[in-house]
């Protein structure tokens, strides 16, 4: 299987990776709007939410650069005093952005 890299290609991709998606958030709405919340499930989804921020933040402290490592204490830091994700994130980006402008 080969990809175009016309433009006409890489529209197409574009536009199927749209669709998938879309039918996987409004499927998974659906699916879920047959099933009772309950605590347990409450927690499932808590839990879960909180494993795939980990697993996309645990490869970055290990093999990101020095950008990556300042962004990811930043924002720990700052969460830990200001207890709202926002500020952390913007925190973090621009504590990524300063290392990076500086560092090259």
């Amino acid at each position: 299987m080969t990809v175009e890299t016309t433009p006409t290609g890489i529209l197409i991709i574009i536009a199927l990776m749209a669709v998938v998606t879309l039918a996987t958030r409004y499927g998974g709405a659906f699916v879920m709007s047959f099933v009772r919340i309950s605590p347990r499930i409450e927690s499932f989804i808590n839990t879960m939410a909180s494993s795939v921020l980990i697993a996309i933040i645990v490869p970055m402290a290990f093999s990101g650069d020095a950008g990556a490592l300042a962004a990811l204490a930043t924002t720990a830091l700052t969460m830990l005093i200001m207890q709202r994700p926002l500020p952390a994130i913007a925190a973090g980006i621009l504590a990524a952005a300063l290392v990076r402008l500086f560092t090259g």
